[in-house]
């Protein structure tokens, strides 16, 4: 975990100086986003029967609840944009909107990017650490660490101001328990093509109908609370934290021995 972490900063540090001399607009994707992917792949490089089996389920796997599927998760997503369109029309008495014609991209290469973006920090997020930290802890608990982790990875958001940070940090916290109730039990490509399709779809709805990146406090304090509305929803439905799995416990002790 602690390799994971200090190769995801550093990696994730190095490609956002160096994007610029690449000419690759941050619009369409942002290169410090695959901080994460190359975090995992350095720890394969001395684990790599432990990487190769969180990767791919095994050690989340049992007889855990069923995962909820990418539907419900896409719509969690929808429901988290269309939450702070509300949110933000109560308060300013206007909901922003870009066209996606405006951009000075083309929508489609953007939505491309972003999934690619968006699947190569989730290959790290929730592919890697969150099955990592579930032989641990609960569900809930290793998503709150997860989202505390991920929050503080984007260390650019505490040149903000408090309030930002702070709903910034909701806002991880709260997307990681809804990813990680949706995917308990679930690993391989449809793991990680549901965590990247949520995280691209949150981060479109953001680059339509919000303006959080401008450094305002109160559109990133609707994305905060929105999220935090949808995470409760999740875990009341659940029906709350689930420890974590005999089997999981098994298998990582396995690893660790091996």
């Amino acid at each position: 975990m602690g390799v994971f972490t200090v190769v995801a900063s550093l990696a994730a540090g190095t490609l956002g100086a160096v994007q610029p001399a690449t000419g690759i607009p941050q619009e369409v994707v942002q290169l410090t986003q695959f901080g994460p992917a190359l975090a995992v792949g350095a720890v394969a490089l001395y684990r790599r029967r432990q990487t190769r089996e969180l990767l791919r389920g095994a050690a989340g796997s049992g007889a855990g609840p069923r995962p909820l599927g990418g539907a419900v998760l896409f719509a969690a997503a929808g429901l988290i944009v269309l939450l702070c369109v509300l949110g933000y029309y109560a308060v300013r008495g206007e909901a922003p909107f870009t066209s996606p014609g405006s951009l000075q991209q083309p929508f489609t290469l953007i939505v491309v990017a972003q999934l690619v973006g968006a699947c190569g920090e989730e290959v790290g997020w929730r592919c890697f650490l969150q099955p990592l930290l579930r032989t641990r802890l609960g569900t809930v608990a290793a998503s709150v660490t997860v989202g505390m982790l991920w929050g503080v990875w984007h260390v650019q958001v505490f040149a903000q101001a408090p309030a930002y940070a702070a709903g910034f940090l909701v806002a991880t916290v709260a997307m990681s328990v809804v990813l990680g109730i949706a995917l308990d039990g679930l690993g391989g490509w449809r793991r990680l093509l549901y965590a990247g399709g949520f995280h691209a779809l949150v981060n479109l709805g953001l680059l339509l109908f919000l303006d959080e990146e401008s450094g305002a406090v109160p559109p990133m304090l609707c994305f905060g609370l929105s999220c935090l509305v949808v995470a409760v929803l999740a875990v009341v439905l659940r029906g709350g934290q689930c420890a974590p799995e005999r089997a999981a416990v098994t298998a990582a002790a396995t690893l660790h021995r091996t």
